[in-house]
């Protein structure tokens, strides 16, 4: 009898290479560990960074403006018609700017402050409101509520986004007394001791306040403060009423930046600061984000347009790429002879599978433009475009599909009868149709985020109007964003993170449908 101890499985080299072996697994197990974590935590930065500053817009801020409608502004002699009040947008502006010069009665004393005043709302904010009374005449000459989005550097300031800022409290001004020079005496025991010892921690952190401002805000007031000491200081009235600084809870606030290197001017800050004291603006959904298209103005811009010129371009792509390209998979797998043609036709739609995507963009300007002359940024030629680029995905999604169906499925239907054609059409396809489901849609959806193919064909050209067909001058969403990304304004960097999450939005609907086809419709054998 052999003796087990003597096996050659049980010596001393034996268990070693079987030790390491065992820590090698280990091993292995804890890179597919890490490297699942390192996926989950690149995916979980990746949503942070854009959740963030999605956050921020999905909301702003509106300013409610009490006005009457003037027959004389609204409907001038010669300008009566709907359509004359509908395009009469500069007189409902003058309305607008005249109720906030008679709220601030200091934003009129000189054309620098009226043009300071009149940016809080641009000219086609208010078009909403001229279209609603052009569709209903009968109420010019009545008083009315327009509600119009509030400045775009004035919202971000009031989101604490347009610069750094630190507020602070103090304590309780006992007098307040005006001077000749147009400043105010302030004093109060002990009641500038914050701002100093803020300033003073500004100075620890290398923040220098000797060209920036500090502001006083009490109540609907708002000042800007000079030569301040623990007890005393001078205060230069912006707006409001000097009686609110006596005996009133104020706030200071700190802002380094330069008056010249901002966006927003103390003056500005003050009046806004006032309005929604008075409860003039309030901060709401941007529900305009959906309903809205393209504008110059942050504000005003929306995605509506690009996202109804994304649905014409996927319908096209999807009724031209989904249907030929199914149907050229069957052909290759079941019907098409094998031979030197076919290997060279499946390597070729390997090749295109991997081929840019600006390569087809480049085809696609060259044939369906200039050869076909196609009206350029249209969805039509945008959905032809991404169908040459979403060929190759569908018929290799859909020969693997055709594959996986068992030859014994193919074999008992010829056995009973049935032609080739009936096999493949009654039990190959039916079985392969969620595997064929399954490649349609992730096509589709990666033609969905595609943004260079459309570039080349002019669809990023600005769009302020929602497409009604195909045929219409449109963009896309991936365009869209693009667009936005490369705006110098402050507040297109929230959009573009919106309109991230919309387009994701859709992604996820997509791949949604494909794993709720593949459970609906999936057979076991």
């Amino acid at each position: 009898m052999t003796d087990p101890a003597a096996s050659a499985f049980s010596t001393p080299e034996a268990l070693k290479r079987l030790k390491r072996r065992r820590a090698a697994d280990v091993r292995f197990r804890y890179y597919g560990l890490g490297a699942i974590f390192l996926a989950l935590g690149a995916l979980l930065l990746l949503v942070l960074s854009i959740g963030s500053q999605a956050v921020s817009a999905a909301t702003y801020h509106v300013v409610r403006y009490d006005i009457t409608l003037d027959p004389a502004v609204i409907t001038p002699p010669g300008e009566t018609s709907p359509e004359d009040i509908a395009r009469n947008v500069d007189g409902f502006w003058e309305l607008a700017r005249d109720n906030l010069l008679a709220t601030v009665p200091e934003a009129d004393r000189d054309r620098t402050s009226r043009t300071a005043v009149s940016e809080f709302i641009t000219r086609l904010a208010v078009l909403p409101t001229a279209r609603k009374v052009a569709s209903r005449p009968e109420m010019v000459g009545n008083d009315i509520t327009l509600t119009a989005p509030l400045n775009d550097d004035l919202d971000l300031y009031l989101k604490g986004q347009a610069f750094p800022e630190r507020r602070v409290r103090i304590g309780a001004i006992t007098a307040v007394t005006a001077q000749e020079d147009g400043f105010a005496g302030l004093e109060g025991q002990g009641a500038f001791t914050p701002i100093l010892t803020a300033l003073t921690s500004l100075q620890s952190d290398g923040v220098s306040m000797d060209e920036g401002s500090i502001l006083l805000t009490a109540g609907g007031a708002t000042g800007r403060l000079r030569d301040v000491q623990a007890g005393t200081a001078r205060l230069e009235l912006l707006t409001g009423s000097l009686d609110a600084f006596r005996n009133s809870p104020a706030t200071a606030r700190l802002i380094a930046l330069p008056e010249a290197q901002r966006v927003v001017s103390d003056q500005q800050i003050a009046w806004t600061l006032a309005l929604k004291e008075m409860g003039r603006i309030s901060r709401v959904p941007r529900w305009s984000l959906l309903t809205n298209s393209d504008s110059t103005y942050p504000e005003l811009a929306g995605g509506l347009a690009a996202l109804v010129g994304s649905l014409f371009t996927m319908l096209v792509t999807a009724l031209v790429a989904i249907p030929i390209g199914i149907l050229a998979a069957v052909y290759l797998e079941e019907f098409a002879p094998k031979n030197r043609l076919t290997d060279f036709i499946e390597v070729n739609i390997n090749n295109l599978a991997a081929v840019p995507s600006i390569v087809f963009g480049l085809l696609g300007a060259a044939v369906y433009i200039n050869f076909l002359g196609m009206p350029r940024s249209a969805p039509l030629v945008g959905g032809l475009v991404l169908a040459l680029m979403t060929f190759p995905v569908v018929i290799i999604a859909s020969r693997a599909a055709l594959k996986a169906v068992p030859p014994s499925v193919r074999s008992g239907a010829l056995a009973i009868g049935a032609s080739q054609m009936q096999t493949v059409f009654h039990h190959v396809v039916p079985l392969a149709a969620p595997g064929i489901l399954t490649g349609a849609i992730l096509g589709m959806a990666r033609a969905l985020g595609e943004t260079a193919p459309l570039l080349l064909i002019g669809m990023v050209a600005f769009v302020g109007d929602v497409p009604t067909g195909p045929t219409d001058e449109s963009t896309v969403m991936p365009v869209l964003i693009f667009t936005w990304a490369n705006n110098a304004e402050r507040a297109w960097e929230p959009m573009t993170s919106a309109m991230i999450v919309v387009l994701l939005a859709v992604l996820l609907l997509m791949n949604g449908l494909v794993v709720f086809l593949r459970r609906k419709y999936e057979r076991r054998w």
